[in-house]
């Protein structure tokens, strides 16, 4: 390739993975330009949003790398194709995970046709995954990043083949530390930023507090395992399965002996009747009902091109979470498909996404929907 002749824009969020990146391909001999993407704008002056910090730092990376920034405001496309969304599944019950769709809907939609009306010939982030041109098949792959740690691969499922053509991802290869280092040896003035941390429109706020603004409460009864009422939950909307912290029940024994936990382990969410506006908690990390065997996945989308076959795969059921080994079944193009599980799965919960590999190769993935339990010993 003769990336001198060759345009990238680079989306300059703020922080040093994206900073760094667009030095790379500089320095590889890219025409670079940089675009800051704003997405959120209902309170981007609270102590919350960090909007206008980081059009600042980006800006003065910007400066440093000598390339020029522009900022483009994609609020209305961000409440249309991915809050709206986002409201309508918590309403549902559901915990989606906003920032795969803000990935397929803004960062690797809007942003690119932005980019291309520019002019670019490709476009760049500073996700920590990698693209792999397969001469064989015609096909493009999204592979793992090379830093098993800051791996953003199940972000990034949902793109299409003709996206993933478009897209570099220069700090893919490296590990963050090297990333880090780059950063510092040349003066950049982010080097040393903290990560971010959620999603853009939520920022540091106190998630409970935030949803509260935009879905109504709707009070009703905890229980245990049992059946015995043991609390009262704010709203089912603003729980996730699994979930620890925020559910006011410490002090409180299960009654008689629960397998998975002793009197003083923790309670954790296990299930929401969406029916009886009833929260379903139990006490220990490893109790049944957080364990599963099997789930269904519905509105599936492959990367890699095409479903997989039936067969041995990975897949991952939230980020950070190490591949497990499953059998797939049924993935074609209606859109759904199963998944088998070889050990059980913890608190697989509906609307995060199920994301298959094989290997380091990421072929795609659905919206969980449900799972079934693993069976009783």
């Amino acid at each position: 390739m003769q990336s001198a002749k060759k345009r990238v824009v680079v989306g300059l969020s703020g922080g040093v993975d994206s900073a760094v990146s667009a030095y790379l391909l500089k320095r590889q001999g890219y025409e670079v330009v940089g675009i800051f993407m704003k997405n959120w704008e209902d309170d981007d002056d609270s102590e919350y949003c960090s909007s206008n910090i980081d059009f600042v730092d980006a800006a003065a990376v910007a400066d440093v790398l000598g390339i020029e920034i522009e900022h483009v405001n994609f609020a209305s496309d961000y409440k249309d194709r991915v809050f709206a969304e986002f409201l309508r599944e918590y309403q549902a019950g559901r915990t989606p995970n906003p920032d795969i769709l803000c990935n397929a809907e803004i960062k690797f939609k809007a942003f690119l046709d932005h980019a291309f009306a520019r002019g670019a010939d490709f476009i760049a982030t500073g996700h920590y995954a990698r693209v792999r041109r397969n001469p064989a098949s015609g096909k493009v792959e999204l592979l793992k990043g090379l830093d098993p740690s800051k791996d953003q691969s199940y972000f990034l499922h949902r793109l299409s083949q003709a996206q993933l053509d478009r897209v570099l991802f220069p700090v893919g290869e490296l590990h963050k530390s090297e990333v880090r280092r780059i950063a510092d040896e040349i003066g950049l003035p982010n080097a040393k930023k903290k990560d971010s941390t959620g999603i853009c429109f939520i920022g540091e706020r106190p998630f409970r507090e935030f949803l509260n603004r935009y879905i109504s409460k709707e009070p009703g009864p905890i229980k245990d395992a049992s059946g015995r009422t043991i609390g009262q939950h704010v709203g089912l909307s603003f729980y996730t399965l699994g979930q620890r912290q925020g559910l006011g029940i410490g002090g409180i024994k299960a009654k008689g002996a629960q397998k998975g936990g002793g009197e003083h382990a923790p309670w954790f969410v296990a299930r929401k009747d969406m029916a009886k506006n009833t929260l379903w908690v139990v006490q220990g990390h490893d109790h049944p009902w957080l364990q599963s065997a099997a789930l269904t996945a519905l509105d599936a989308s492959w990367v890699s091109g095409t479903p997989p076959v039936d067969g041995s795969l990975a897949a991952k059921t939230r980020y950070r979470q190490s591949d497990a080994a499953c059998a797939v079944q049924g993935a074609d193009a209606s859109g759904a498909f199963t998944l088998t599980f070889t050990e059980p799965q913890w608190a697989v919960t509906p609307g995060q996404s199920a994301v298959l590999y094989d290997g380091e190769v990421c072929l795609g993935g659905g919206i969980i929907a449900s799972a079934s339990p693993w069976p009783s010993t």
